[in-house]
C-alpha cells in the first residue's frame, strides 16, 4: 500500500518540476529579449534634421551626432545636450549711445544667429543669448561713438555691415554664426529733434532764396541775350539794306555813265510823274497845292517822257 502511494506521487513531482523549469527558462529568455531591446533602444539614436546631439562618456565629450540614425555605446555614452541648429533671433534690444558730436541717441537693434558647432557652444558659454546681446550693445556704442549724427543717419548700411563683422569675430570662439544684424531705429531726444527741425527749416529757406536768386539771374541773362540777338538782327538788316542801296546806287551810276545825263533826268521825271499819280489816285475830291517850280518840273518831265515814247 505504501509503495503504491509513492509510485503515484513521483509522476506528479516530475510534471511540476518540468513546468517550473520551463517557466524559469522562458523567464530567462524574456529577460534576455528585454535586455536586448533595451540595449538596442539605448544604442540607436535618431537625430532630427534641425538638431545635433552632444554625446558624453563619463562626463567627457565623446562625439557630436548629426541628423539621421547614429549608434552609441549603451549605458556608457549618454546624450548630454540636444542643440537646435535652426536660426534664432535675439529679442529686440535698445541701448543708449553718444555720437562723436555729443548727441545722445537710442539705438534699437536686432540680431539673428545659429549654432554651427554645438560642442564649442555648450562648453564655452553658459547663456548664449545674453552674451551675444552684451557683445552687440558694446560694439554698437563703440562704433556710433566714432561717427557724427549725420553720418549715423546717412551711412546706416555701412554701420550695420561693420557691426555684423565685429560681432562675428567676437562670437567665433563660441561656435556661433551671426547671419544678420539690423539697426531698426535711431531715436533722438526731443530737444535734439527740435534743434534739427529748426536747422532743416533754415536750410529749406536758404535753398528757396538761392533758387529764387538763381531764377532772377537767369531771367536777366535771358533778357540780355534776347536784346543782344535783336541788336544783331537789326544790324544785319541794316547792313543788308545798305548793301542793297549801295548796289542800286552803283547800278544808277553805271547807267548814267553809259547813257549820259539824259538817263538820269528820265528816271527823275518818271519818279515825279509816279508821285503825282499817287497823289491824285485818292478817293473823293482832293486839292493839291504845288509850287510853280514843281509844275514846271512836271511839265519838263512830261515832255521828256513824251519824247522818250516817240
Amino acid at each position: 500500500m505504501t509503495t503504491k502511494k509513492l509510485s503515484e506521487k513521483v509522476p506528479a513531482l516530475d510534471i511540476e518540476t518540468l513546468i517550473i523549469s520551463l517557466i524559469e527558462s522562458s523567464l530567462v529568455f524574456l529577460l534576455l529579449a528585454a535586455l536586448f531591446i533595451v540595449l538596442i533602444v539605448k544604442a540607436v539614436k535618431i537625430v532630427p534634421q534641425s538638431e545635433k546631439y552632444v554625446i558624453e562618456r563619463f562626463g567627457r565629450l565623446r562625439a557630436v551626432l548629426g541628423p539621421g540614425i547614429n549608434l552609441i555605446v549603451p549605458f556608457i555614452d549618454r546624450v548630454a545636450h540636444e542643440i537646435s541648429i535652426l536660426e534664432r533671433q535675439l529679442p529686440n534690444a535698445s541701448q543708449d549711445a553718444i555720437t562723436k558730436d555729443n548727441v545722445l541717441v537710442q539705438v534699437e537693434t536686432s540680431v539673428f544667429y545659429r549654432i554651427t558647432e554645438p560642442e564649442r557652444t555648450v562648453y564655452r558659454i553658459r547663456d548664449v543669448d545674453a552674451a551675444i546681446a552684451t557683445t552687440v550693445a558694446g560694439i554698437v556704442r563703440a562704433e556710433i561713438g566714432k561717427m557724427d549724427l549725420d553720418d549715423v543717419q546717412a551711412n546706416r548700411a555701412q554701420l550695420i555691415t561693420t557691426i555684423k563683422a565685429l560681432v562675428e569675430d567676437a562670437v567665433d570662439d563660441w561656435g556661433i554664426e551671426v547671419t544678420r544684424a539690423e539697426i531698426l531705429d535711431v531715436n533722438l531726444d526731443q530737444a535734439t529733434r527740435d534743434a534739427m527741425l529748426q536747422q532743416l527749416n533754415a536750410e529749406r529757406a536758404r535753398r528757396a532764396q538761392v533758387t529764387e536768386a538763381e531764377g532772377s539771374k537767369r531771367a536777366v541773362e535771358l533778357a540780355a541775350d534776347a536784346e543782344l540777338y535783336a541788336s544783331e538782327q537789326t544790324a544785319k538788316a541794316r547792313r543788308i539794306l545798305a548793301d542793297a542801296e549801295a548796289y542800286a546806287t552803283q547800278v544808277v551810276a553805271q547807267a548814267i555813265n553809259e547813257n549820259g545825263l539824259e538817263a538820269a533826268q528820265y528816271q527823275i521825271a518818271l519818279k515825279q510823274v509816279e508821285s503825282l499819280n499817287a497823289l491824285g489816285a485818292g478817293d473823293g475830291k482832293q486839292t493839291i497845292v504845288v509850287p510853280t517850280q514843281a509844275i514846271e518840273a512836271f511839265g519838263d518831265a512830261f515832255k521828256m517822257l513824251k519824247g522818250r515814247g516817240a
